[in-house]
């Protein structure tokens, strides 16, 4: 097991692709080809973090937040991402950052938080309509079940629940071999007319190069023709915040406390009718509160996040209960779901490295 194998299984959860365009996700310092002797997951990368791995002796960190966020102007030992930064390079320790594409992914950030607060039947708040495409390639009739095939097992025609999805037409297509080609059908130098069938299928725009990569392997054609499109529809397969329900309806006071107890949080800052009824729940990981729209018009009785603004307050008032119950606290429950998904990808392939969660805060909020 070696720091790039780490890296493909987050990321076939949690695509690169999926993050903001600003964000800093991947290695953050290290050798991929580095074998992997264990694994300590946090929620951020810090001196007590750094000191934990060399205690456990884990060459690897996984953390949700980035090491280097942003633009690095020197690296000294006089700030904590100076001196992380150094001691991870001479300790020999790789630091690995899944960030909004974890927000983003499904069973990510804000599906731990929904799953910590008993939340069930959680799917996203919001879908974006972005990062779909649609690949169209021609064919003669008699390759078009294998040629979808190769595509398909390549990771395009997935619309939902549904898989292997494809649309064929036929038609006539044209093309004249130079004397440098060596056409799969008729002759160069001649112009051939054969019948072909026009497949289109949809795939997410980070499995769109290995699509294509398996199309023109599996493609009987020298040089097959293809189009990429760019679609808007919305996607199933990521997407803002997490919408669910508590098993039974409660009162606002009992899931205030119900949110105090499963987050750990030492206190809330809220608003809504105290005499109002929980039972549909919406939460966003960190700052969500550009979710608090979408959670009113879906009809949520609550919405928990954290980075509330005063003003959002004002404006959720009377529409629903609004939870800000402290950013660390609302996306710590991710990081003993990263350890779940890494001792089992390990187990599930036969290898015995150790994960573990970081046992330190690295919340820099205190209480008083």
């Amino acid at each position: 097991m070696d720091v790039r194998t780490v890296q493909e299984i987050m990321e076939s959860w949690a695509p690169r692709q999926l993050a903001w365009e600003k964000d800093n996700t991947g290695l953050q310092c290290g050798d991929p080809d580095d074998a992997v002797r264990g694994v300590l997951v946090a929620l951020d990368v810090t001196d007590s973090v750094l000191q934990e791995a060399v205690r456990h002796r884990a060459n690897l960190i996984v953390s949700h937040h980035p090491l280097l966020f942003r633009p690095v102007r020197s690296v000294t030992p006089r700030d904590e991402t100076g001196r992380c930064l150094q001691a991870a390079l001479k300790r020999n320790i790789s630091v690995y950052a899944a960030h909004t594409n974890l927000d983003f992914a499904p069973d990510g950030t804000s599906f731990a938080l929904a799953d910590a607060i008993g939340l069930q039947g959680s799917t996203f708040l919001h879908r974006p309509r972005t990062l779909l495409k649609k690949i169209v390639t021609f064919v003669p009739a008699r390759d078009a079940d294998r040629l979808a095939a190769a595509m398909s097992g390549a990771g395009a025609g997935s619309i939902g629940n549904y898989r292997d999805c494809t649309f064929r037409a036929e038609g006539t297509g044209t093309f004249r071999g130079n004397t440098l080609a060596s056409p799969a059908v008729g002759r160069k130098g001649l112009l051939e007319r054969i019948p072909e069938v026009r497949l289109e299928m949809v795939a997410a725009e980070w499995r769109l190069e290995r699509v294509i990569a398996a199309m023109i392997k599996a493609h009987p054609y020298e040089e097959p023709a293809y189009d990429v499109h760019a679609l808007e529809n919305w996607s199933g397969e990521h997407g803002m915040g997490v919408v669910g329900e508590l098993p039974r309806s409660e009162p606002l006071a009992a899931f205030l406390a119900r949110t105090k107890r499963s987050l750990k949080v030492q206190s809330l800052r809220w608003t809504g009718d105290p005499r109002s009824r929980i039972r549909k729940v919406a939460v966003c990981g960190g700052s969500g509160s550009e979710l608090i729209d979408e959670a009113i018009r879906q009809g949520s009785d609550a919405f928990v996040t954290a980075d509330i603004r005063y003003h959002s307050f004002h404006h959720a008032a009377g529409s629903i209960a609004l939870v800000d119950a402290g950013h660390y606290e609302t996306e710590y429950p991710v990081v003993p779901a990263i350890v779940r998904r890494l001792r089992k990808e390990f187990h599930r392939r036969g290898d015995r490295v150790a994960v573990q969660a970081a046992t330190r805060s690295t919340n820099p909020v205190r209480y008083a």
